[in-house]
């Protein structure tokens, strides 16, 4: 409810950066209390519903199965064929459509049911106040008047206007362009004011750097600044190499399909047949050619794999990305937290002249225990270490880190003197100091540099982390800023050590063996990187710093990234180039990060993977979220990614072997024949049938090779693969054509009777030949998959006995027909165990 009768209408007229907090309040009918919850979830069922992409629920995907152009016609077809007599054919026809239509449908409501489970677990939520206190919901649940509590690593649920602010410092890079967070804070602006200066405003799609908040929710979904962006560009994710594959694969198909059913429908026609029906054969032959459950069987495959993944602890939050992780060839990580154990512990605290200080330690836990940014490690460990009361100080202000000046700084009172003390990566900090502190004398930081950077040197050497720690005395200032950071006192460092993890060495090795090679990204001076990557193995690593990179041009990086093993001392828009780089030189790259700093990062590799316990911002950017902060997370993953890739092939494979073969083989030999080999009613059921055993497919077990390499969509190769099969299913067609017509002399119901069973069955069962690379006999399918295909084989094969055949056009076989047809499948099934070694040996490659 808004506050005055008119408050709806303001709120929707004027921007949210003018008026004053109490006005947008009163017209969004909230508090600074929040809502109620009764209140939330009536805004909620009034806000227009999302704009979806892709049909949601089985009538959206029943609608998206029969709304295929071929489909289309093929239904109009066979409601012209009701007005002109044939209503049983039609009737027949319309029946198969549906029952194949609402298979499909049914897959994939079932996957993308079972996969939205999945995704509950990790979805990305917020802090709002409803009915007084706090509680967490989805950000898909946040409604305009809702009061959001907001935190560093926080993604911004919708545009809001800051009520009260702390420190707060916001990323605005997705709008703005502008990587330098911005200072966010209550005020009012004039209506006018540029995006980049709204400074009391927190924009969807962004997120905070540090600090804390609490704002009100004014504009939300499709009316955010985000919102009007996307709708102008028609945004959408990219696309990843897997989807490309398909795309790519489905117009390959699409345009082989329409030349030759253009090319039948008109011979036929020239050959004075009749148009309806030779129509309707022509839109059934592409029915037959077209992979019509591929949309289904892929999202089986994926919704299968995601839930297999799950299992090994791993959330797929894009399906596509499960494919993407299989092919992926390198994984680019941060070393704390992955690499080491992330349990930071202080190593030792030292003065400049390299002596234990406790005055160090003092300083460092003043800065790590007033700090308001995002929690971590280092600063818990630094706090747990000192252990003293530090009552004494009282936090005036803050300098908040950014992965700029890579320091953070606190000006803190004590006995009337307010002491800025700053803490961050050691040549920063050396950069704004004027001395430094050798024993009891300050020396001019120029003529101590030389012996702390040796210092320096010397530690990271080591393996150790190292922070330093100046002061400086602000005499009686209130407030603090970037400015402030100049002629400061270094007092010295702190030396961290994070041990590696026990079994980390053995899951590199493990990921090397399955063609993934790891890539150390840190932020970590380069000796740390370097003592690091010998430990884990890599003797003489090839490291790139931060600074060698500015220097090097996008061509230069695309060429040398491939030789390089550690990057190190790397700024968080440097990890982005790194990333496109390995994509430019044809690499699929994956990158897991867990920080603030890493979500363009996530969003620029082809497999986003981040963790249960990262910041709001890097989980939202992620393709996958691992449950466990665990390399052996993501080899099980990749093993699961690849399983499931191969699976889908598998139903490629069929599609363009056995399926195009009968379909190419039955188009021509209507041209020879006085008949149709197969009426439209016949082919559409042929297709049916020979489509329901690789609904199993997503079960099967998978070759040792597919899963021990990286494989990726290669359409040639797929071409290469129809031909030769395709082929090979043409031959034998011909073939049980020549002894139905020739040596059976088969009038026309029994002839489409035989060539019905024998295209049924030798479809159905070349599967289990081409599923693996190896030997047939020696590679057991998974039981779903090998209890559908008998089923399939033993109903064509009775289906000529039954009730049914009359109606679908079909006549009892004699025992004889059997027996040649039986032969002619055993050949045929022979043949293509032979010519599939021929093929993976040296023509597929």
């Amino acid at each position: 409810m808004s506050g005055t009768p008119n408050a709806e209408a303001i709120a929707q007229q004027r921007p949210p950066w003018a008026g004053s907090e109490a006005e947008w309040l009163d017209a969004l009918g909230a508090s600074p209390a929040g809502l109620s919850s009764a209140e939330a979830a009536r805004r909620l069922a009034a806000a227009p519903a999302p704009k979806r992409g892709r049909p949601s629920g089985f009538a959206g995907l029943l609608l998206r199965q029969l709304g295929t152009p071929i489909v289309l016609l093929l239904l109009a077809a066979a409601c012209l064929s009701v007005f002109l007599g044939g209503r049983v054919d039609a009737g027949i026809i319309l029946g198969i459509v549906a029952a194949s239509s609402v298979l499909g449908a049914w897959q994939e409501w079932r996957a993308s049911d079972a996969v939205a489970r999945l995704l509950d677990r990790v979805r990305v939520r917020a802090s709002v106040l409803r009915d007084g206190r706090l509680v967490e919901v989805g950000t898909d649940a946040v409604v305009r008047g809702d009061v959001v509590a907001l935190a560093a690593g926080s993604t911004v649920p919708a545009d809001c206007r800051v009520l009260s602010a702390r420190d707060c410092f916001a990323v605005e890079a997705a709008l703005t362009g502008e990587t330098f967070p911005t200072e966010k804070a209550p005020g009012t602006l004039p209506a006018d004011t540029p995006l980049a200066h709204r400074a009391n405003c927190l924009f969807q799609g962004t997120h905070l750097a540090s600090g804390t908040a609490q704002v009100l929710v004014v504009r939300a979904g499709a009316d955010t600044e985000l919102g009007h962006v996307a709708s102008r560009l028609r945004l959408r994710p990219p696309e990843t190499e897997f989807e490309s594959g398909v795309r790519h694969f489905g117009t390959f198909l699409a345009e082989v399909t329409g030349l030759l059913v253009l090319g039948i429908f008109a011979i036929n026609v020239y050959l004075e047949r009749n148009v309806l029906d030779s129509f309707l054969f022509a839109l059934a032959l592409a029915v037959g050619l077209t992979p019509q459950l591929l949309p289904a069987v892929i999202a089986v495959n994926l919704a299968h794999g995601a839930r297999r993944m799950a299992d090994a602890k791993v959330i797929v939050k894009r399906l596509a990305a499960i494919e993407s992780l299989g092919s992926m060839d390198v994984l680019c990580c941060d070393k704390t937290g992955t690499l080491t154990e992330g349990s930071v512990r202080v190593h030792a605290a030292l003065d400049a002249a390299g002596a234990p200080s406790e005055r160090v330690l003092t300083f460092a836990a003043v800065n790590a225990t007033l700090q308001s940014g995002f929690p971590n490690p280092i600063d818990a460990a630094i706090r747990g270490q000192h252990g003293g009361d530090l009552s004494a100080f009282r936090k005036l202000d803050e300098v908040p880190y950014d992965f700029v000046r890579k320091r953070l700084s606190v000006l803190a009172a004590r006995e009337g003197k307010s002491w800025l003390v700053t803490k961050g990566a050691v040549s920063p900090v050396l950069a704004v100091c004027a001395d430094a502190e050798l024993g009891d004398r300050r020396v001019p930081i120029e003529t101590a540099r030389a012996g702390l950077e040796a210092r320096f040197a010397t530690l990271s050497a080591e393996g150790l982390r190292c922070l330093g720690v100046a002061v400086r005395d602000l005499g009686a200032a209130q407030r603090a800023g970037r400015d402030d950071e100049a002629g400061m006192t270094f007092v010295g460092f702190l030396a961290l050590e994070d041990p590696l993890k026990p079994d980390v060495r053995q899951t590199i090795d493990a990921l090397r063996g399955l063609g993934v090679s790891l890539r150390m990204v840190t932020g970590d001076h380069h000796l740390v990187a370097g003592t690091v990557a010998r430990a884990l193995g890599v003797a003489s690593p090839r490291v790139l710093t931060g600074s060698e990179l500015r220097e090097t041009s996008d061509e230069a990086l695309r060429r040398r990234v491939a030789d390089i093993d550690v990057f190190a001392e790397i700024e968080p828009n440097q990890k982005e180039r790194i990333l496109l780089a390995f994509r430019k030189a044809g690499h699929v790259v994956g990158f897991l990060g867990d920080g603030i700093n890493d979500a363009s990062a996530l969003h620029a590799a082809d497999v986003g993977i981040s963790v249960e316990g990262a910041v709001d911002v890097a989980r939202e950017a992620a393709d996958l979220v691992l449950l466990e902060h665990d390399l052996a997370v993501v080899e099980a993953g990749v093993r699961e990614g690849r399983i499931t890739f191969a699976n889908t092939l598998k139903y490629v494979f069929m599609a363009t072997s056995a399926n195009f073969g009968n379909m190419f083989s039955m188009a021509a030999v209507s041209l020879l024949l006085p008949f149709l080999p197969l009426l439209p009613k016949q082919i559409l059921l042929t297709n049916l049938l020979t489509d329901l055993p690789e609904m199993a497919i997503a079960t099967d077990r998978v070759d040792r090779e597919w899963v021990q390499h990286p494989h990726r969509w290669d359409v040639a190769m797929i071409r290469r693969f129809m031909l030769v099969f395709g082929s090979l299913s043409s031959l034998f067609d011909f073939a049980t054509f020549a002894v139905l017509w020739f040596m059976l002399r088969a009038d026309p119901v029994r002839f489409r009777t035989g060539w019905f069973v024998e295209s049924v069955v030798s479809a159905s069962l070349v599967v289990l030949v081409i599923r693996t690379r190896g030997p047939a006999l020696r590679s057991r399918p998974a039981w779903p998959l090998a209890a559908a295909t008998l089923a399939v084989c033993v109903g064509a094969a009775l289906l000529p006995a039954t009730p049914l055949a009359g109606p679908l056009g079909f006549a009892a076989l004699p025992p004889s027909f059997y027996a040649v047809l039986a032969a002619i499948v055993a050949t045929y099934v022979a043949a293509a165990e032979l010519v599939k070694r021929w093929f993976h040996s040296g023509m597929g490659r």
